[in-house]
């Protein structure tokens, strides 16, 4: 077994479990915690994993300092949540790959949201993600929803990876997305502050995904009424209505996040 696992907590008992279950293949399970105050860190050492803590900070800060400190077992790492979970056929994937001789550093994963009992299957702003890498080759960047950044060539892999992102309730998705609103306010005004680059031909013609997906919210911050754009981009321009209630609600939602961002970038301004 050539994969360690990394997986970031905070109070995830309820969660954990399930998670633990869908990597056990792995002899390397690594749980990098921020201080949870429930059963979190007892649940994972009773699965025999290894537990750090580290008082977190912001997302890129986090994700990188874990990776440059913790000692893994294996050369390449899978990433995952608590609420996300390995599906047999993307196991098999990753194992197969470790074994391969390759020139890739990391590989993209398509995550299937689930809300209500259904599959978001259109309404999803972005199905792929870098979760498999080897960890000295692997860097993020942003203070919330941080952009993976690999030193080399990525692949894509088979497979699924499943996510429940509404497994704590409709209360806990909301008190968390509204933590993550104030990272993007903060993460809006840094950006204006360091002048960083914003290239339109980028947004639309960069073959790198996760440099695409840069400049793509650099565009989209400079949008008016940005709450409505975001419902008609993921509901009818994604065909979000497809996924029925589940993706109407979702929808809505989603432009809720985006006006706590709109709302708290203006306070940070002055202009609230």
């Amino acid at each position: 077994m050539n994969v360690s696992i990394l997986i970031l907590t905070k109070n995830e008992q309820k969660d954990l479990p399930g998670c633990l279950a869908s990597v056990a293949w792995s002899d390397d399970i690594h749980l990098y915690d921020s201080f949870s105050t429930d059963d979190t860190v007892e649940i994972a050492r009773r699965a025999g994993a290894t537990v750090t803590q580290r008082v977190f900070d912001n997302w890129a800060a986090h994700q990188n300092w874990g990776l440059q400190n913790i000692h893994f077992k294996h050369p390449w790492v899978f990433y995952i949540d608590a609420d996300e979970r390995v599906t047999p056929e993307l196991r098999d994937a990753i194992l197969a790959l470790a074994e391969a001789d390759t020139p890739n550093v990391a590989y993209r994963v398509q995550r299937r949201d689930f809300f209500m009992g259904s599959w978001l299957r259109h309404v999803q702003a972005s199905p792929f993600f870098l979760r498999l890498f080897r960890p000295e080759k692997m860097r993020y960047e942003r203070l919330v929803n941080p952009v993976s950044i690999a030193d080399g060539p990525v692949g894509q892999i088979s497979g699924c990876l499943d996510h429940f992102p509404f497994s704590k309730g409709i209360g806990h998705w909301i008190e968390r997305h509204n933590s993550y609103s104030t990272f993007e306010a903060q993460q809006i005004l840094a950006n204006k502050a360091a002048n960083e680059g914003f290239s339109l031909k980028k947004a639309f013609f960069e073959k790198d995904f996760h440099k695409r997906r840069y400049h793509q919210k650099e565009l989209f911050y400079r949008l008016p009424f940005r709450p409505l754009v975001k419902f008609a981009l993921i509901y009818f321009a994604k065909k979000g209505f497809l996924d029925g209630y589940a993706g109407l609600t979702y929808s809505v939602l989603q432009s809720i996040y985006e006006y706590f961002i709109v709302l708290k970038s203006r306070e940070l301004n002055g202009k609230a």
